[in-house]
């Protein structure tokens, strides 16, 4: 008797072609990618969305974090080549990663539903964490075709046509921050991002000498990093170190005692120099403003290590016990009491609490010491980072 097959549920090779990858990305480049977003991203296209897309990443300084996105990328472009048996025949339109937190949402429609859009052929969402575990709601859902619905996982991807044979939906988050790298695909050369983003980087990155580069990065405008939700809201950068136990204090010495100034705003200071502090405790490191603090620097990094503190948190205590690590560097960190430092800011810090949530059950205890060996990991990283470009433009320039 002959037998019939129906398409998997991971697959849609009809009318409506798409195609679900499991653990197409390792929980590790999940974290990275993360980590990137969390430390870098603004106020996203609609309401409770934050984005970060690489020109923004070029923009702002950090053009040596567009590295760990560049096998990601081309892997999923060979992945959707193969899949609509199109080798050799696209281009990365955009590449971006987006996290949708508490009321995001959006109806019914195809990717290349607006006249500005109609260049778009194919779309890969790469879901960076768990449906469940990290947030409620926002599950992505097809008007047709299989299968109907995903549920997010981390390291699944999905790739579908960006026409009207995949309509699609994503239900309303109702707790906590979705995340995805998202990425669209087209046929059209003009739309590469990649030529763009080459010359942006060139401009931005490699327009000084070598030696004077020390990679600060510039700050966005404020209004980028203002999150509005309903008749409150908050700065992205300020709501990111609270959750995370810290906050902003003006630059001070043990002998300044000054507190801010009336006339001064202090959204403003965030452009400015600034310490990083937790409790009623300061770390002594300055930095040059709140994305300096946010992401790293030539001589240290704050909210980045912060962020690279939790990533990392497993192999702090290992790392400390097998390596001899210099005393200079990592022991008897400098820490003196905030004497009213602390930057007030127009932050509802229980809205942020809301939508980013709250790093409180992390499973172990916080330790300035661990907080300085996890800065010197980073710095590590970025500057192997900064390595690998250079030497990346350096090929490129000989070609």
């Amino acid at each position: 008797m002959a037998s019939t097959t129906s398409p998997p549920p991971s697959t849609d090779t009809g009318d409506h072609p798409r195609h679900l990858l499991r653990g197409f990305l390792s929980p590790e480049a999940c974290k990275e990618l993360e980590f990137v977003h969390r430390s870098c991203g603004t106020a996203g296209y609609r309401p409770s969305v934050v984005s970060t897309s690489l020109p923004h990443l070029a923009a702002t300084g950090c053009g040596h974090l567009l590295l760990p996105f560049v096998p990601i990328r081309e892997r999923l472009r060979d992945a959707v080549e193969l899949f609509f048996s199109c080798e050799f025949d696209l281009f990365i339109e955009f590449t971006g990663l987006i996290s949708w937190c508490k009321g995001a949402s959006i109806g019914w429609h195809s990717d290349d539903n607006k006249p500005y859009l109609r260049q778009r052929a194919f779309t890969a969402v790469c879901y960076l964490n768990d449906h469940g575990k990290d947030y409620k709601g926002g599950i992505l859902q097809f008007q047709d075709g299989y299968p109907s619905s995903i549920v997010p996982v981390a390291g699944d991807v999905v790739i579908y046509t960006a026409d009207n044979r995949n309509v699609h939906r994503v239900d309303e988050v109702t707790e906590g921050e979705r995340l995805t790298l998202t990425l669209w695909f087209t046929r059209d050369s003009a739309y590469d991002e990649d030529p763009k983003l080459l010359r942006f980087l060139s401009q931005m990155s490699l327009s000084c000498e070598p030696a004077s580069q020390n990679y600060i990065p510039v700050p966005a405008s404020d209004n980028m990093y203002w999150f509005a939700y309903d008749e409150s809201g908050f700065d992205i950068r300020c709501a990111r170190v609270h959750v995370l136990g810290f906050n902003f204090h003006m630059n001070s010495d043990e002998d300044n005692t000054s507190v801010l100034p009336a006339e001064d705003d202090p959204i403003e200071l965030l452009g400015k120099q600034l310490q990083l502090g937790r409790g009623d405790e300061v770390f002594h490191k300055i930095f040059s403003n709140s994305l300096h603090a946010l992401q790293v620097s030539f001589i240290f990094c704050c909210l980045h290590v912060v962020q690279f503190y939790y990533w990392k948190a497993p192999d702090l205590a290992l790392r400390r016990e097998q390596t001899a690590v210099d005393a200079e560097t990592v022991c008897h960190p400098i820490i003196h009491p905030s004497r009213g430092t602390e930057l007030r800011l127009p932050c509802d810090h229980v809205l942020a609490e809301t939508i980013f949530g709250t790093y409180n059950n992390a499973g172990f205890a916080f330790d300035w010491n661990d907080f300085t060996v996890a800065a010197a990991m980073w710095k590590n990283y970025s500057e192997e980072l900064k390595r690998k470009l250079s030497t990346r433009f350096a090929i490129l320039a000989v070609q």
